[in-house]
């Protein structure tokens, strides 16, 4: 069901003066994710025509862009990735684990973003792996799905990993799974301690080695000196890693997922209104407890665009990626090895269905099955509607 009001609507209406008053500041990349939202399920992408089998019910489907920035096209997406996952899940706890970059070194990566997201990733990961391979931790092999987000909730830039990390590990002889304490996984600030070293000394690593770029007014930090003393209070400062307890069950551990994996920076359905004074929406504040938490908040149509954009990831950086026992290479030995040591059946091969899973949603009206009447190309429009009388199973043929 369509939303009162989308992040389309405001794109469409405010996107033709902020791309002219933004001329040449804006990247190639963010002008076409700001297209796509803009055309996403409108005739400019074409689209089908779906009619029920049962009670004759047509309705016009439009296509979606598939931009993994659109808050319209992240549903379906999800419910794939989702579906491929859940084979993975383990009969044991999950916990989830985020590590958070303090806003010294956000700023430094939102002008050099895929550098910086790739090493929050490999220094969270690397983390993880280090303190639960010692033996005066846990002494085992891990597996980490995680998810990156660039945002707070009111959408300024706050970079930060989920990790959903399951509730023990493989032994290093790979004889026995070695589970963690009911609610404690790791030791938060010992995993801060070595996230903060980890990142610090590769971030100084890429600065020497000229990878870094600095603009405006952060353009002094290209000078070593500079850059050092800019981070020396990070240094002393104590890195957040924040763990929950676990969740309830592996149905608990996709539902989060669901919620997770393909977020955008805004949701359609926290927008509130849009009008001269601006974007309202819903947002929550941290620092806030109980009902003060939830605030509404309005910025300029300017203002509201920006903030997404700032949000778009450079092309082709992978924002959801699996390290330790769910690395790609080896998934699904180790898992195998895992339910073994757990004795637990082996997840069962899944057959192929004989015919294609029906695509369309059911019918509004009876719920009946819809199915594809007719296609029409970009900026075309459909025939006219079906005749009640012809069985639409002839239509479609």
């Amino acid at each position: 069901m369509r939303a009162d009001l989308e992040v389309a609507d405001i794109f469409r209406s405010a996107g033709p003066a902020y791309r002219v008053a933004h001329a040449g500041h804006l990247s190639l990349h963010q002008l076409k994710v700001m297209s796509a939202i803009e055309t996403c399920r409108t005739a400019a992408l074409g689209g089908h025509v779906e009619a029920c089998e049962d009670c004759g019910h047509w309705r016009i489907a439009f296509n979606s862009c598939r931009n993994r920035h659109c808050p319209k096209c992240q549903g379906a997406a999800a419910r794939t990735w989702l579906a491929e996952r859940e084979a993975d899940l383990l009969p044991v706890g999950y916990f989830h684990v985020v590590f958070t970059l303090p806003a010294e070194v956000a700023d430094i990566a939102w002008q050099n973003k895929a550098l910086v997201y790739d090493l929050l990733f490999k220094a969270a990961a690397e983390t993880m792996l280090t303190i639960a391979a010692d033996p005066r931790h846990l002494g085992a092999r891990i597996g980490i799905t995680a998810v990156l987000h660039s945002w707070g909730s009111a959408m300024t830039h706050h970079p930060h990993v989920h990790m959903i990390v399951p509730g023990g590990g493989i032994a290093p002889d790979g004889s026995r799974w070695i589970s963690s304490r009911p609610a404690f996984l790791l030791p938060v600030r010992v995993l801060g301690k070595l996230f903060r070293r980890l990142f610090l000394t590769r971030l100084t690593a890429l600065h020497d080695a000229g990878r870094l770029a600095f603009y405006g007014s952060m353009t002094g930090l290209a000078d070593r000196r500079t850059f050092l003393r800019h981070l020396a209070p990070v240094r002393k400062k104590r890195w957040v890693v924040y763990a929950k307890p676990p969740f309830a069950g592996p149905e608990a551990v996709l539902a989060y997922l669901s919620r997770y994996t393909h977020r955008v920076a805004i949701s359609n359905r926290r927008l509130v209104a849009f009008d001269a004074n601006g974007v309202t929406f819903r947002c929550k504040d941290y620092r806030r407890e109980g009902a003060e938490r939830h605030r509404i908040m309005t910025l300029t149509a300017d203002e509201f665009i920006r903030r997404f954009l700032l949000h778009v990831l450079p092309r082709g950086f992978h924002r959801i990626r699996h390290y330790g026992l769910l690395a790609s290479a080896a998934r699904r030995d180790n898992l195998a090895l895992a339910r073994r040591l757990l004795a637990v059946p082996s997840e069962p091969e899944v057959p192929m269905p004989e015919t294609p899973l029906d695509t369309c949603p059911p019918c509004p009206c009876c719920g009946g099955r819809m199915i594809v009447i007719e296609t029409f190309a970009r900026w075309g429009q459909p025939r006219a509607p079906p005749k009640p009388t012809l069985p639409i199973r002839e239509l479609a043929s």
